[in-house]
């Protein structure tokens, strides 16, 4: 069988290191704002006596309305042209934004009903995450479109998310660290810590607003054709233009296979990992929440260390076998460590479970970067078939469907504990059959998405063959951006 044709990567399609450093400056950004919010969510139950079920809402509700405004957002970036490009001012703005109602959102004056702070915090969520929309959409936009080359694209975000990785070490202690005795409470460690965390998305959110490069701004392929001037100024013909790139989206087959096998794995991992905490509480530790806390961090961070060396690996291996068999490679890699995951909870060595830690590392860290480089060849793809630019598009709906996976995990945390029995108000251990069903939650879970995620990818079509055909049928057609 003849070995796959690899591509050079040729000097033009080279992002320099100060656009890559920029650009990975914002996915620490992007990142740091998705791992702070649902670490410090627990003080609303915890430190604010919040019901769990209504926390969940929270955790709900501005999802809703990212179904909405993701998309329009992404519609919006497609479609600006401005001195300033397409991306960057959004980008700036929304950090600014976003930065300043995080820090401001967990400031909570004592002495309000539960009432109160429920619907405070609710309407604060839906403002935080419509700003965050503002800088997340078209900064992931941004990513898919700094350089047309199949091997660039994946040492890019290779780069990125490493960087991006980086909150995921510090997160899992937030919760020790508002509970310490530095502070009166955990609402006030909340408070304090959301204003550096606040002012971290402030100063280097705008980084790659100032210092990257659009691309393919200077393409304005959408702009020249079909009258699209002078429609650009009447809301239907903009509303029409939305919804049929929308469907569109929906339509692209190796786009849509992505965002299945994106939901499937990582949500997955989601659902599976919040029972994480329970199965150390109460299987390994019968009961004792403080020692418990201690090797959760522990597991976390450990994870989140050897993600750090799955990244720079995962781009290495995706230019040598290319994206589709690496994504094979690692997510399979990713479901022994779920399976050993049933064998190391053990009450008599419970740092066993620390040898789960490198394989599931596989499918956290090889995720997001192969699925963002992959989006960008199907970027090319969409243009080769519509005659149009939709990165924003489809950054907007790839991480909605993220988001959303997300808020459904976190809603059937609560389903799944209570059909497993999980007794709440109870202070006495939890039953045998309630903890061994919480278990296979925790790994089964993860194992049977992942599963199903490895099966769809395995029919993705857009090889390094193909991407390099896409690319060179799209330059003959509207000449390379410069």
């Amino acid at each position: 069988m003849p070995k796959p044709e690899h591509y050079s990567t040729p000097p033009e399609d080279r992002i320099s290191i100060l656009q890559k450093s920029a650009y990975a400056v914002g996915m620490f950004v992007n990142n740091l704002q998705a791992a702070a919010l649902p670490a410090l969510m627990v003080i609303l139950n915890l430190g604010l006596h919040i019901d769990a079920r209504w926390v969940g809402v929270i955790a709900f509700i501005p999802r809703l309305f990212d179904a909405v405004s993701d998309p329009m957002m992404g519609y919006v970036s497609d479609n600006t042209s401005s001195r300033w490009g397409r991306r960057r001012p959004y980008i700036f703005v929304g950090a600014l934004t976003a930065g300043l109602i995080f820090a401001l959102m967990w400031q909570f004056p004592p002495g309000y009903s539960k009432s109160f702070y429920f619907w405070t915090f609710l309407t604060a969520s839906i403002l935080y995450f419509l700003a965050y929309t503002v800088y997340a959409t078209p900064f992931v936009a941004f990513g898919f479109e700094m350089t047309s080359d199949y091997h660039e694209r994946t040492r890019l975000h290779t780069f990125a998310n490493t960087v991006g990785q980086l909150p995921w070490l510090a997160v899992p202690w937030f919760y020790w660290y508002v509970s310490s005795d530095h502070f009166g409470s955990q609402v006030q460690g909340a408070g304090f810590l959301a204003i550096w965390v606040g002012a971290a998305i402030c100063v280097l959110g705008i980084v790659p607003a100032i210092f990257c490069k659009e691309k393919m701004a200077s393409l304005a392929i959408a702009k020249s054709r079909a009258g699209h001037l002078q429609k650009m100024a009447r809301f239907w013909d903009h509303l029409n233009d939305f919804l049929k790139g929308l469907i569109a989206s929906f339509q692209c087959k190796p786009f849509v296979k992505l965002c299945a096998a994106t939901f499937l794995v990582f949500n997955g991992y989601q659902l599976g990992v919040a029972f994480t905490i329970y199965v150390l509480q109460f299987y390994i530790f019968n009961g004792d929440a403080e020692v418990a806390g201690k090797l959760y961090g522990t597991y976390f961070t450990t994870v989140s260390a050897c993600t750090l060396g799955v990244i720079p690996l995962t781009g290495w291996i995706a230019t040598k076998l290319g994206k589709r068999e690496t994504f094979l490679l690692t997510i399979s890699l990713s479901l022994i460590g779920y399976g050993l995951k049933w064998f190391c909870y053990s009450p008599e060595h419970p740092y066993w479970l620390l040898a789960s830690c490198p394989f599931i590392a596989f499918g956290t860290g090889s995720l997001f970067t192969l699925m963002a480089s992959m989006v960008s060849d199907v970027c090319d793809f969409d243009e080769l078939e519509s005659n149009e630019r939709r990165e924003g598009v489809f950054a907007a709906i790839y991480w909605w469907m993220v988001k959303v996976g997300m808020a459904v995990a976190g809603l059937l945390v609560g389903i799944f504990l209570h059909a497993a029995g999980f007794q709440v108000e109870s202070t006495a251990p939890q039953s045998d059959e309630t903890m061994f069903w919480i278990r296979v939650i925790d790994v089964g879970v993860p194992l049977l998405t992942s599963g199903i995620a490895l099966w769809i990818i395995s029919t993705y079509e857009i090889t390094e063959a193909r991407a390099h055909e896409i690319r060179q049928l799209l330059e003959q057609r509207r000449g390379k951006p410069i």
